[in-house]
C-alpha cells in the first residue's frame, strides 16, 4: 500500500525532525518505509503500518499547530498510543492552510473555501466582499504558506493609503509613520503567522515587505506572491499599476469591499473596472462572498445586514 502526505504551512523538517529522525521513529514502529522528497512524505508497505504512520503523521502536524513546537518525545507517546488503537478520527473536509501556534488555520464558510480553490488554481483572484468575511487574513495565510512552502521567495503586501477622514499631512510623525496606522492589519495578520524575531528578520531583508500602493510602480516582482488589500481605494491607474508588476512565478490576491469606498467617486474605483475588463481572461478568477461568511462577532453579520437594507455604504474595516 502506497500512501503520500503533503506538509502545508510548515517547514518539513519541523514534522520529520533535523535528519529526518521522526520518520525513522515510524519506520521501526510501523515496519513500513517513509521517505521525504520536498514537501511530500511519501510510505509504502502493508495497510495497517501504513494506515497507522498516517494517523501519527497527521498528528505530529496538530501537535505543532498547538505547541510550535514537536520533539521525538511528542512523537514517540503518539506512536504509542495509536499503536494501541486509540485512533483520532481525521476531519476529511478540513483543508489546512498553515499551522501556526495559535492552531490551524482552515476556511470557515463556504465562501472562504471558494476563495482558497480559486485563489489556488489562479494565478491572479479578486476576491470581493463585506467586512469580516477572512478576505485579507487568508489572503495573508496563502502567501505565508506559499512562501514556507518555498512555492515562492517573496511575500509582498500593499494598500492604498487613501486619507479617509484624515488627511496625512496634518498627520503627526514621518512619511512611515503616517502611513504605517493604514497597514496595521497587514502587520497583525503576518505577526499571528510568523514568530516576532523571524519576522522582524525577514522584513529587514526585505523577504516580506508591507508597503502602500503608491511604492510599488516601476517594480517587476518575480517568484512573489503580492497582495492588494482594500481594492476598492484604488484609481483605474493604480489597478493598471499593480496588475502590471507581476513577473514570472508569481500570484496576486486582489480583495475589496465595493461598499466601502473612500474614493470621491465610485466611477474611479479600479477594482470595479477590473471587474469588468478583466472577466473571461485565463488565469484570473474572481470570488463573492456575502456576509453569510463573516467569521467575527456574531453581531457582524446583522449589521452587515441591517445597513445593506438601510442602503448604507459606509462601515468598519
Amino acid at each position: 500500500m502506497k500512501k503520500e502526505i503533503q506538509i502545508q504551512g510548515i517547514d518539513a523538517v519541523e514534522i520529520t525532525g533535523i535528519a529526518d529522525t521522526n520518520l525513522k521513529i515510524l519506520e521501526d514502529s510501523f515496519t513500513c518505509k517513509i521517505l521525504l522528497r520536498g514537501d511530500t512524505i511519501f510510505m509504502d508497505g502493508d495497510e495497517q503500518p501504513v494506515t497507522q504512520a498516517e494517523e501519527v503523521i497527521s498528528e505530529m502536524m496538530n501537535t505543532f499547530s498547538r505547541k510550535n513546537s514537536l520533539t521525538e518525545g511528542d512523537v514517540r507517546s503518539l506512536v504509542a498510543l495509536i499503536s494501541e488503537g486509540h485512533h483520532v478520527k481525521a476531519n476529511d473536509s478540513e483543508q489546512v492552510l498553515l499551522y501556526t501556534k495559535q492552531g490551524k488555520i482552515v476556511p470557515k464558510s463556504e465562501g472562504q473555501r471558494t476563495m482558497v480553490e480559486t485563489c489556488q488554481n489562479s494565478d491572479i483572484s479578486l476576491v470581493i466582499g463585506p467586512a469580516g468575511t477572512g478576505k485579507t487574513y487568508l489572503a495573508v495565510a496563502q502567501a505565508v504558506a506559499a512562501f514556507k512552502n518555498r512555492h515562492v521567495k517573496r511575500i509582498i503586501l500593499s494598500r492604498p493609503a487613501v486619507e479617509a477622514g484624515e488627511n496625512l499631512g496634518f498627520l503627526p510623525g514621518d512619511l512611515r509613520e503616517k502611513i504605517d496606522p493604514y497597514l496595521t492589519p497587514l502587520y497583525d495578520a503576518l505577526h499571528d503567522m510568523f514568530a516576532s524575531a523571524t519576522l522582524k528578520s525577514h522584513v529587514s531583508k526585505r523577504v516580506i515587505e508591507v508597503v502602500p500602493l503608491a511604492y510599488m510602480r516601476g517594480r517587476t516582482l518575480n517568484d512573489a506572491f503580492i497582495i492588494l488589500d482594500e481594492a476598492q481605494n484604488c484609481t483605474a491607474m493604480q489597478m493598471k499599476m499593480f496588475l502590471t508588476r507581476m513577473g514570472p512565478n508569481s500570484k496576486a490576491i486582489i480583495t475589496g469591499d465595493v461598499t466601502q469606498m473612500d474614493l470621491p467617486s465610485r466611477d474611479n474605483s479600479g477594482l470595479l473596472q477590473a471587474e469588468t475588463l478583466l472577466k473571461g481572461i485565463d488565469g484570473i478568477g474572481f470570488v463573492y462572498m456575502t456576509e453569510e461568511d463573516v467569521v467575527r462577532h456574531r453581531l457582524v453579520k446583522d449589521i452587515i445586514k441591517a445597513y445593506n437594507k438601510n442602503g448604507g455604504n459606509k462601515g468598519g474595516k
